[in-house]
């Protein structure tokens, strides 16, 4: 039996950037969207245009710079929100509108609760299928690339559901998403229920069946399988799995599956695949959500052998305990030993492997504290350049920049800190003291911004090995309603919780002009 190919839609910068804190600037949608270009997704979800102008102008920007993938906008089944859509989608080589309304019995009670609806259960189907059919046919107007989503279809009732995707199709839809909103399912009845729609409904000839898992109950890449084995041609999910409370399917892991078990699924897809491991960091850095050691195909222990027995049999034969190589995922074969007599072109070699493309500027940016650092260690390692990156490549408008730097710490002390800080090229003094010198350092930069900001999240990682490796500091910020995430590096922890609070601070002044 000839294979057919998977279709994969990537909602990483959509439903991934609705995991909770989450917020990316437009550069940083761009270069996830330049990485998925690379990977050869089929469809880049890019947003959801009529949500904010930031979504807007992302979803634009990313339609006029990415030229391979299909790029897709999120709306409701509501004519303004397909007008917005189709606005941001304008230049886009390929465009896809996806709309989409609930459809089980809890969606429709909870949502469309007004009589205006209907009075009954009955009634009020009747004119969700209604609002359905004009929305597809709104959307017509400006795509003939249609995908309808029926929200919650995991908890649905199976005869309406069958009769709202028939009713979809003869009006225009190309694509149609059984989604599990909830997470639900479980993989013999989510296979099971693509199966009948597959069965029952007349004209699904015509359309593609798609399926959107939610991993509430850890089961999204199993739900998405069960239904890729039951006739379902496109799979939706993201990088890493992130997304909406507990995430959604994990695309690394559903698309190495179907390779890795190609009797089983009998199916392939376009996905270069040596670009997940490269996908996967820059997600990872991007959100801000580091990957765990153990995480399925992508994770650091994913190819790594400790236990005697194991590593015997590894070493023997390879596939004595290992399913997949490396280097099909694009794991690193080897490092790339940079130190202080490396040069520009080296670097720069380096940082296209890891995926980053500067200006001529940007990249002289990068390189002189490539050599500040480079002194101070024998190696700098990929992960130094990510946190060097980090800190230099600003996305964000610097209305402060942190100039000078000292603490007072000690036993018996009360730690102290004084901050120079550059504001409209003026430096401006601030001191603070608190209960350590982090929290003395923040004190004394508030003394300048002259806001108060409320303290989420702080972590540290250590960028590399070794007692001269870079922290990074990882901080998430509020102010009001906005929540942001501030990054910055240094081989000093002091100086690097420093310049992430500053770097939060630029962007809450950023996105609060918009």
């Amino acid at each position: 039996m000839q294979k057919k190919t998977l279709m994969v839609f990537d909602t990483t910068l959509r439903d991934g950037e609705q995991a909770a804190g989450s917020r990316l600037g437009i550069q940083s949608k761009l270069r996830i969207a330049r990485q998925l270009e690379k990977l050869n997704v089929d469809v880049i979800e890019a947003g959801f245009p009529i949500s904010s102008p930031e979504d807007f102008k992302a979803v634009q920007t990313i339609s006029k710079e990415i030229r391979g993938p299909v790029i897709c906008g999120l709306t409701r089944a509501i004519p303004k929100d397909i007008d917005v859509c189709a606005e941001a989608l304008a230049d886009a080589r390929r465009s896809r509108i996806h709309t989409g309304i609930g459809v089980s019995d809890i969606h429709i009670s909870g949502k469309f609760r007004d009589n205006k609806y209907g009075r009954t259960m009955i009634e009020k189907r009747k004119k969700i299928i209604e609002m359905s059919v004009k929305a597809v046919a709104h959307a017509s107007k400006y795509t003939n690339d249609i995908e309808f989503y029926a929200e919650d279809s995991g908890r649905a009732d199976k005869k309406f559901l069958f009769e709202m995707v028939k009713a979809v199709i003869d009006a225009g839809a190309t694509v149609v998403n059984i989604p599990d909103t909830t997470g639900y399912a479980i993989p013999e009845q989510f296979g099971e229920l693509i199966y009948e729609i597959m069965s029952n409904v007349t004209n699904i000839d015509k359309a593609v069946i798609s399926v959107h898992c939610h991993n509430d109950l850890g089961m999204s890449v199993a739900n998405s399988l069960a239904a890729i084995k039951n006739g379902a041609g496109q799979v939706e999910g993201t990088i890493n799995g992130i997304g909406e409370r507990a995430g959604n399917a994990a695309l690394e892991e559903v698309i190495m599956a179907i390779k890795t078990r190609p009797n089983y699924f009998n199916i392939d897809s376009n996905i270069v695949t040596n670009e997940l491991y490269r996908a996967s960091r820059i997600v990872a850095d991007s959100f801000a959500m580091p990957i765990p050691p153990n995480k399925a195909v992508v994770g650091k222990n994913a190819f790594c052998h400790s236990s005697g027995i194991h590593v015997d049999g590894f070493l023997k034969e390879r596939e004595t305990y290992e399913i997949m190589k490396p280097e099909d995922v694009g794991f690193p074969k080897s490092k790339v030993i940079l130190t202080a007599r490396t040069g520009r072109h080296g670097v720069k070699h380096r940082l296209e492997e890891l995926g980053f493309t500067f200006t001529k500027d940007e990249l002289e940016q990068v390189y002189q504290r490539f050599l500040s650092v480079a002194d101070k260690k024998l190696e700098v390692y990929d992960d130094d350049l990510q946190a060097i990156i980090n800190d230099e490549i600003h996305t964000v408008e610097e209305k402060y920049k942190l100039d000078y730097l000292h603490t007072v710490i000690g036993r018996n002390t009360a730690p102290s800190a004084t901050v120079w800080m550059i504001v409209k090229d003026k430096t401006v003094q601030g001191s603070g003291c608190g209960d350590g010198p982090v929290d003395a350092v923040f004190k004394a930069i508030n003394t300048v911004v002259g806001n108060s900001f409320k303290l989420i999240e702080y972590f540290i990682n250590a960028a590399s090995e070794g007692t001269d490796a870079i922290g990074t500091v990882t901080i998430k910020l509020q102010k009001d309603e906005l929540t942001v995430i501030g990054k910055g590096s240094s081989t000093d922890i002091v100086e690097a919780s420093a310049k992430a609070y500053i770097n939060a601070i630029n962007k809450i002044c950023s996105y609060s002009k918009k």
